[in-house]
């Protein structure tokens, strides 16, 4: 069976500095008719699992205005002009900007797609560990508010269940963990 949809014509109805929007006329497969699709282009994304030497998760906690309301996340942000291909360097540039640490070891957890159904976002996930304190960190963006916190893997469990972590990358990240932790009882984290 063909599945594919063959794009037709596209309006531009959009153009921002993180995201394209648009409207595509498609014929859809095996003679079905034509349909319209609303699609969001992104330029791409990263985010941090850091682990502290202490086995803690380093998260931050700032203000979302598209769900109106305060959010807890590991580090992230969107690649910056010129990132694309570079995007372990822009994992330690947000790491660093959110949380004022950096890392010798960064590792690909996942590369996926955070909402295929309307948007083309991949988003790139590192895992962080081994994290040094820089004496000096870049500034954080001039438009965030953003607050470090530190929590353990209960800790973070406990914010999922309330609803306080909310963000999807964020509890990906929490589960890898768990899921790599081994034993439950505190046993490091590197120990995998």
């Amino acid at each position: 069976m063909n599945f594919e949809e063959k794009t037709l014509s596209r309006q531009e109805i959009f153009k921002g500095h993180i995201f394209t929007v648009a409207v595509d006329e498609v014929e859809l497969p095996n003679g079905l008719g034509q349909a319209q699709r609303e699609l969001v282009f992104h330029k791409g994304a990263v985010a941090t699992l850091a682990i502290t030497p202490d086995g803690k998760l380093l998260l931050v906690k700032q203000y979302r205005k598209a769900i109106e309301r305060v959010s807890l996340e590991i580090p992230a942000g969107k690649l910056e002009v010129g990132e694309a291909g570079s995007e372990e360097a822009a994992a330690l540039r947000e790491l660093e900007e959110e949380t004022g640490y950096t890392t010798d070891k960064l590792e690909l957890l996942y590369d996926f797609y955070s909402a295929i159904g309307f948007c083309n976002e991949r988003i790139r996930l590192y895992l962080a560990e081994n994290l040094i304190k820089v004496e000096n960190p870049r500034e954080q963006d001039a438009d965030e508010t953003i607050e470090l916190i530190e929590m353990t893997l209960e800790e973070a469990k406990t914010a999922i269940q309330s609803g306080d972590i909310c963000d999807a990358k964020t509890i990906m990240g929490i589960q890898y963990y768990e899921l790599m932790r081994g034993d439950r009882h505190g046993q490091a984290f590197t120990n995998r």
